[in-house]
């Protein structure tokens, strides 16, 4: 079986517009949570969301292909670009169909969705956009960039909500493992930030009605999570290849594991038995023991129910060493960006091991007896981080976590 390392990853979120500007907010506590500008707030129930800020697409993307993506493919795009750079890795006729483009979404293209129901609803169809279709499909991110890299490996997009970006690099580590492809370009994008699905999460209870100090993971005063947008990318390569060429190697992709909850739509067991199973997954795939894991970055999206449950989790999975690991929710700056969520955390989790600091849970106001473990509050860590699991979970009761570890040959 084939060793997976990284050699490279890019991202654009709430707190930059590059990898090392999302990292560097992320350890300095910066929020990415403001006041939506995406559509008028004035009159709606709730006003806040992490919007990826001082964006221009064309100050990354040809304008004429810019105008033809949505937001989500956009940022998806960028993220790439960013990534395959970082790596140096070079596409050519001789290695393309042995490289793959594993760009996740939870929901696509869901700007130009709400959008083109309002063209149709008010103009008409002849009114409707010729580029609607591949603006609206959740694969659109993986297309667009395995066209315009020449990409002809498997090029495709998971879609487990929440879990979306985790999975599909889960996905890409086992058609590496099985040396069906030799590279590829593995991660997640989201700009879900319209009226209708912010509406749609604030009208099941799922969404902060505060305007202060918010979202709050863990923290016994949380009420609920904080939307967000953006994308990473990384570059996932077999170990051979990459020193076939001479490629840095930042990281090992050592485990993965999935469950299901088969018990809710939306809201997960409160015992946390089925996420706690993806950990021990991801652990037994990684080949190590649960007390060799030194940092967390947690699910923790701030809602009362699922922070509780992934304390549970945790301690299911790892006993009392549960008490002994720092753990972190990043969600706390960048809001939740949905689908791709998981691969922003992954590009976080490489860099902690790298440089070996965690990011701190901000907004964490005072202790809850459901969530006692270390979260980590407020203010970044620094300690020696070799291994590390990144924890999602999504709507539908899907579970999916990543191991990383430090790279030794």
């Amino acid at each position: 079986m084939n060793r997976v390392v990284v050699t490279g990853f890019g991202a654009i979120s709430p707190l930059g517009l590059n990898a090392e500007e999302s990292w560097q907010g992320a350890v300095a506590g910066k929020t990415g949570v403001a006041t939506i500008t995406q559509f008028d707030v004035t009159d709606f129930p709730v006003q806040l969301g992490a919007e990826v800020k001082n964006f221009e697409p064309e100050q990354f993307l040809d304008r004429k292909d810019a105008r033809r993506m949505d937001r989500f493919e956009q940022l998806g795009a960028i993220a790439a670009n960013e990534a395959l750079h970082h790596s140096g890795l070079e596409i050519t006729d001789e290695n393309n169909y042995r490289i793959g483009s594993i760009i996740s979404s939870g929901v696509g293209g869901i700007q130009t969705l709400t959008e083109q129901t309002l063209v149709v609803t008010n103009e008409g169809a002849r009114k409707l956009s010729p580029f609607g279709i591949p603006r609206i499909m959740a694969n659109g991110a993986a297309g667009m960039v395995s066209i315009a890299h020449g990409i002809r490996g498997p090029a495709f997009s998971v879609s487990s909500a929440c879990a979306s970006a985790s999975d599909g690099i889960g996905v890409a580590l086992q058609l590496l493992r099985a040396g069906i492809i030799d590279a590829a370009l593995a991660g997640g994008s989201e700009a879900a930030l319209t009226s209708l699905s912010v509406g749609s999460f604030h009208r099941i209870g799922a969404y902060t009605t505060r305007a202060d100090h918010t979202p709050s993971p863990f923290s016994a005063d949380r009420d609920g999570l904080v939307m967000g947008e953006g994308a990473a990318v990384l570059v996932l390569e077999t170990l051979d290849f990459a020193r076939g060429r001479g490629a840095t190697i930042y990281a090992e992709v050592a485990g993965y594991g999935a469950s299901a909850d088969a018990f809710h739509i939306t809201a997960p067991t409160e015992d946390g038995a089925g996420s706690a199973s993806a950990i021990t997954l991801a652990l037994n795939d990684a080949r190590i023991n649960p007390e060799d894991i030194d940092y967390i970055n947690a699910h923790g999206t701030g809602t009362p129910l699922n922070d509780a449950s992934e304390t549970l989790a945790i301690k299911r999975a790892f006993g009392e060493h549960a008490y002994n690991i720092p753990i972190s929710s990043t969600k706390s700056m960048t809001g939740h960006m949905m689908g791709a969520t998981a691969a922003l955390e992954a590009v976080f989790c490489l860099s902690a091991i790298r440089d070996c600091v965690a990011p701190p849970t901000i907004n964490y106001t005072e202790p809850d007896e459901l969530c006692d473990l270390d979260y980590i509050p407020n203010e970044s860590r620094e300690f020696l981080i070799r291994s590390v699991a990144s924890n999602a979970f999504g709507f539908g009761g899907h579970n999916s976590v990543l191991v990383f570890r430090k790279f030794e040959g």
